[in-house]
């Protein structure tokens, strides 16, 4: 099975993560989107924030996206988790990444994960909790639009997110993508 795959969610939901170890069992190239853009901007996505600004961050990765959902061939794509917020990059998922998995999260469980995070600069606030309820509240009808799969498991562990992403992708496989 030639697979092409690209994982949405939350920051810290585990795109990156399960990424990795579905890329590997699924013998496919693994794509960080912020990976990438880290090195093409030449310094962390913090650092860009701070200096830039989102909103030509947010430039950079349309671009990105742009670019990868355009190539041919398997690949599992870990993208950042404002992706969604443009509707040319929710397009250029349903259009070209493949199948689109959505790594939900709670907000609450995200802080458990991230509470010791400084790299994540939309999190570095007085109130995380809080930022993360917000962004949860205009992102996930965004992540719903975007994807074919939601991935989500009662106490979720990377071995079963991924076993569970196997499983959508191998049901998914012979069904067109919706657009």
């Amino acid at each position: 099975m030639q697979t092409r795959c690209a994982l949405i969610g939350m920051p810290g939901s585990g795109k990156t993560t399960v990424g990795r170890q579905l890329a590997r069992r699924l013998q496919a190239p693994f794509i960080d989107m912020d990976q990438l853009l880290e090195e093409r901007l030449g310094s962390s996505i913090r650092q860009y924030f701070e200096q830039c600004g989102e909103e030509s961050f947010r430039n950079h990765e349309e671009q990105l996206l742009a670019e990868l959902t355009a190539q041919d061939g398997p690949m599992v794509l870990s993208t950042g988790g404002g992706v969604v917020l443009r509707p040319a990059n929710r397009a250029a998922l349903r259009a070209g990444a493949g199948q689109v998995l959505y790594l939900h999260a709670t907000p609450e469980d995200l802080l458990r994960r991230l509470r010791h995070d400084q790299s994540r600069p939309l999190l570095q606030v007085a109130d995380p909790l809080a930022r993360l309820r917000e962004l949860y509240r205009v992102r996930d009808p965004l992540y719903r639009e975007a994807a074919q799969h939601l991935l989500e498991l009662p106490r979720p562990t990377v071995a079963g997110l991924v076993n569970l992403a196997l499983e959508l992708l191998q049901a998914g496989a012979g069904a067109a993508a919706p657009r």
